[in-house]
């Protein structure tokens, strides 16, 4: 049985060492802190997939680099390896068999880390910063997805310096997923176009967006037969859109709603929103998470349209959230977003990867 959440001896031990006073909420919610986390904003996470024995997270960073720790059951976790683009790190994600890591970069490549013997090298070029990277592995072919700020997705053989396939977007690459065999890309001026990768990738279906401010993050959810079936946008202005590809009923199964916002989402006084920067559903019970500017996390259930969980308010934005791949844990990094420009922005202030115990509190609400 694992420990995430649980012992007392993480995440509350040891945080005097960083001037911890009873005002101090780094940590609110008492979970387990990552050792050695980087030394600037970060900007992604990735746990390894279940082909890999035990778990292994990812984070890319604002200081160039891409950070590995093993994550071990008691939830110690163990600094592995380290590598460095030349600009900030904006994704990161895994292969299907865990041997290596694809990470994307404001220096206008995106890399492949092989794991095992710690190498590292560019496998896709662009003409501006490349904002999201993603593993496609299909029955004929397996290859890298990368988008970028250049108005186009680009579709790589690692093998090759050239790509297999390129796209134009209407507009610069905000955000993506993947799940075999849908993609979905969210560009500027709301954006959203749906892919299909059987055989080979095409455009499927452009989509008027459900939300009337700037894409933030998308993720994809999959049906009771693990089929992807539709997908979760966010936006800057703290709402959520829950949209199906190809619903029974569009107007009453499609539907947005309102998170990561002051005084609560029932009230007439004014409210400070907040971007969300960051969805991720749960592995098992396809509930989902949310992250926002406002330094909380949220755990949601969207077939119930309820809410399961909010934490208390960090001291700093959360910029990204993953779980692993049994749903057991919930990884969140506390870290600036740049959300209110440069003048907030305090170098002094460390930024941390947070891990929960996720396998009770995302549990559908009522399932009988």
């Amino acid at each position: 049985m694992s420990l995430f959440g649980t012992t007392s001896g993480f995440g509350t031990s040891g945080t005097s060492m960083f001037g911890s006073t009873s005002t101090d909420n780094h940590n609110p919610m008492k979970d387990i802190e990552v050792t050695s986390s980087p030394d600037d904003s970060i900007g992604c996470l990735s746990f390894s997939p279940p082909t890999l024995p035990g778990n292994f997270l990812i984070a890319g960073s604002w200081a160039n680099d891409v950070r590995c720790w093993e994550v071990q059951d008691s939830g110690q976790t163990i600094p592995k390896a380290q590598q460095m683009h030349t600009g900030p790190v904006l994704d990161v994600c895994w292969s299907d068999d865990g041997s290596k890591v694809f990470t994307a970069s404001c220096d206008k490549t995106a890399k492949m880390w092989d794991l095992n013997s710690n190498q590292a090298i560019q496998i896709a070029q662009h003409d501006a910063p490349v904002k999201t990277v993603h593993w496609i592995k299909a029955p004929n072919y397996s290859c890298v997805m990368t988008g970028s700020w250049d108005k186009t997705l680009k579709f790589w053989d690692t093998r090759s310096s050239n790509p297999m396939m390129v796209l134009q977007l209407p507009e610069r690459c905000y955000c993506a997923d993947v799940i075999y065999p849908m993609a979905v890309v969210a560009t500027a001026e709301r954006g959203l176009i749906v892919y299909q990768l059987e055989n080979q990738p095409s455009e499927f279906r452009r989509i008027e967006s459900p939300l009337k401010h700037q894409h933030r993050c998308v993720a994809i959810f999959k049906d009771k037969q693990n089929k992807p079936t539709g997908f979760a946008l966010g936006s800057i202005e703290g709402r959520v859109a829950i949209h199906y590809i190809n619903p029974p009923n569009p107007a009453k199964d499609n539907f947005t709603f309102k998170c990561h916002r002051s005084n609560g989402t029932n009230t007439s006084a004014p409210q400070d929103i907040y971007a969300v920067n960051g969805i991720a559903f749960h592995p098992v019970h396809g509930t989902l998470a949310t992250v926002g500017s406002d330094g909380r996390f949220s755990f949601w259930d969207k077939d119930a349209r309820t809410k399961l969980k909010t934490s208390e308010q960090l001291d700093q934005p959360i910029a990204a959230c993953c779980f692993n791949h049994n749903g057991n844990i919930f990884a969140y990094a506390s870290s600036y977003d740049w959300s209110k420009g440069h003048e907030f922005y305090n170098p002094q202030k460390k930024n941390y990867i947070f891990l929960r115990n996720a396998a009770e509190e995302l549990k559908p609400r009522n399932k009988k």
